[in-house]
């Protein structure tokens, strides 16, 4: 009996494991433009895209050139969460960095209460050169599974 019972739970545990897994990312954009003037938002597609659909492959007989249409990648079903920006007139506001971070882990939260996983975080920053630059972003993905 016990033997069957271990055979069983074996065997669910294995169809368990061989699901696939399903990724899905979310994306912060927080702006780093002087006097609060740049966008801030958490962004969150809802369309399901095929990157087969818009690749193609180049080989030294074919390098014929990807025909893709920029408006059939375009995703136009997405959540957008609006976040304040890191600075004002005043400078860097952090009561800002404080409400993104709350706003971020909600959604980070209600992720995880979906039942996804947070693998991964990444992030990049494009910020200030100097004079004549007075603009940037600091760019944050999230990578959930499940």
């Amino acid at each position: 009996m016990k033997k069957s019972i271990f055979s069983v739970l074996l065997i669910i545990c294995g169809a368990i494991s061989l699901s696939a897994q399903e990724f899905k990312v979310i994306t912060s954009v927080e702006s780093i433009v002087s006097s609060g003037l740049g966008r801030s938002r958490i962004i969150d597609g809802n369309e399901e895209k095929d990157y087969a659909e818009f690749t193609s492959t180049q080989t030294e007989d074919d390098n014929t050139r990807n025909k893709s249409k920029r408006d059939e990648i375009r995703v136009k079903d997405f959540d957008e969460t609006k976040l304040l920006n890191f600075f004002n007139i005043a400078g860097i506001r952090f009561q800002n960095i404080a409400a993104n971070d709350a706003l971020i882990s909600s959604k980070i939260n209600a992720m995880v209460a979906d039942g996804w996983e947070l693998a991964f975080v990444t992030s990049a920053v494009e910020s200030d050169s100097g004079k004549g630059d007075s603009s940037g972003i600091f760019i944050t993905r999230y990578i959930f599974k499940r």
